[in-house]
């Protein structure tokens, strides 16, 4: 198989486009195929030309920490839970996120997450225990890994700059729903950066790795502005 990857060398350089030969079996994860890959000493791509180690993140290789975040065959993947079997064709494409800024080749800088929940204050505070209907979804929110797949996909997520993203619409209802303080701010920054500039196209629930719903956040959200 043939493994075709976008490469940059740091944030500042140009990417390119450089081919590897794989040549293990099916069952393996896209994750064991970048491990083999650079497994050598002396790494050589598919035309012979000797080569840099590809520059990819991972730390559990189970699905549960978002690491390995990618876009593999033009979606948003974990590495480590796409398998070659699962993909079309004797071609695999790799690519970094495109929606966040490339540190290295595949790794990029998804620090933007992390800075908008601060900047909203999407902290619990004081516990509420809540309605035990809503655990389900308030167990797969807590799931979250932060990968960023789901801003990858949105078609209106750009730099997070005032669009924050289905990630913030989830963690909005998980704290408007157990923190016992006052949510009037939580639901005022959710309309703001989140409310206004969904479109709905739910892309977001189709590449989380996690299957959260985020169209029931959006619902329970949505119920909380208009009381």
């Amino acid at each position: 198989m043939k493994v075709k990857i976008l490469r940059q060398q740091h944030p500042h350089a140009e990417p390119y486009w450089q081919v590897f030969e794989y040549e293990g079996g099916k069952d393996a994860s896209v994750a064991a195929v970048l491990d083999s890959l650079n497994y050598r000493d002396d790494i050589i791509d598919a035309d012979g030309n000797p080569t840099d180690r590809i520059s990819w993140e991972c730390s559990c290789l189970q699905g549960m920490c978002g690491g390995c975040a990618m876009v593999i065959n033009g979606v948003p993947r974990l590495a480590c839970d796409t398998f070659l079997k699962d993909l079309k064709g004797d071609l695999l494409t790799i690519e970094p996120l495109r929606k966040f800024p490339v540190i290295c080749d595949l790794v990029v800088d998804r620090g933007i997450i992390q800075e908008n929940l601060k900047k909203m204050d999407a902290f619990i505070g004081e516990y509420h225990q809540d309605s035990e209907k809503n655990h389900e979804l308030e167990y797969q929110i807590g799931r979250c890994l932060k990968c960023g797949l789901c801003l990858e996909v949105c078609p209106n997520y750009v730099k997070g700059e005032e669009f924050f993203g289905p990630l913030f619409a989830n963690d909005s209802y998980f704290v408007a729903s157990r923190s016992k303080g006052d949510k009037t701010k939580i639901k005022k920054e959710y309309e703001q950066h989140f409310a206004k500039g969904c479109s709905k196209s739910l892309a977001c629930m189709r590449v989380c790795p996690v299957h959260i719903s985020t169209l029931a956040s959006m619902a329970g959200m949505n119920r909380g502005i208009r009381d």
